[in-house]
């Protein structure tokens, strides 16, 4: 019996004992955090995304919607009309392409995405904001990233227990519609819901997120947090926080980092 440790999702699976694995972002927005908004022209999305994987994306994360702090939020009709013909591209590609998956915390989105290709759901809001999310994922067999998030920032509160008390419920609901245990990856959120001492207290309790006996997702790349340990800080964060992607593997599974 094979005793590695496996992320399954529908078009197969993904090993998670060995190196730590490395998701590439690609934001088809135009405010990104990310990117600054380079890839909200669907083709040049595709090149970025074919790109990445050329230098070694383990996946592919596409998203419509901007998740930066005040952001508006968009409607499902036009979440869609900016990845589709991401989806579409990536599908109609002729090199092998890692496992895509798609950003939202829509069910309808997720719904479409995953006929069009995707095979893991990443939801910033844990199955918490859309009820029926949880049970798409069921219903197609894919893998999904709980990642933990908060309406606003709350310093006077013990972080790390929120995130636990929030995977609880998390994890409720996706085992109440069916998800089972071996296709869930949690992602403690940093940079959403957190203050600059939170982030570190979020990073520094990664060791409490694995007994938990899941994969952890840390996404790093480009946060902001980083920046303000320097003074002055600098203009571009891709140096120090790609610094953080690459020590973080020593506490944890997987590190998202996003290249232009």
């Amino acid at each position: 019996m094979d005793g590695r440790r496996l992320l399954r999702h529908r078009t197969g699976t993904i090993a998670l004992d060995g190196r730590t694995l490395v998701m590439g972002v690609v934001n088809v927005t135009p405010d990104s955090f990310s990117d600054g908004g380079v890839h909200f022209c669907a083709e040049d999305a595709v090149a970025g995304a074919l790109r990445l994987a050329a230098e070694g994306a383990d996946i592919l994360d596409i998203g419509g919607e901007s998740t930066r702090p005040g952001y508006s939020g968009i409607s499902p009709e036009e979440e869609w009309r900016r990845v589709r013909p991401v989806l579409e591209g990536l599908a109609r590609s002729e090199k092998a392409l890692p496992p895509l998956s798609i950003d939202t915390t829509k069910a309808e989105v997720a719904r479409r995405a995953l006929a069009a290709g995707a095979a893991i759901v990443n939801d910033i809001w844990g199955f918490q904001r859309d009820p029926e999310l949880a049970a798409v994922v069921a219903e197609a067999g894919v893998a999904a990233v709980v990642m933990h998030n908060r309406e606003r920032r709350d310093g006077a509160i013990d972080i790390v227990d929120d995130m636990l008390r929030f995977f609880e419920r998390s994890l409720g609901v996706a085992r109440g519609a069916g998800v089972p245990d071996d296709r869930i990856v949690l992602d403690p959120g940093i940079g959403f819901g957190k203050t600059h001492r939170q982030e570190f207290e979020a990073i520094a309790a990664l060791p409490r997120l694995k007994a938990l006996g899941f994969p952890v997702l840390l996404g790093v790349s480009r946060k902001s947090f980083i920046g303000r340990l320097f003074a002055p800080p600098p203009k571009a964060f891709a140096a120090p926080t790609s610094s953080a992607c690459t020590t973080s593997p020593r506490t944890c599974r997987r590190s998202r980092c996003s290249a232009r």
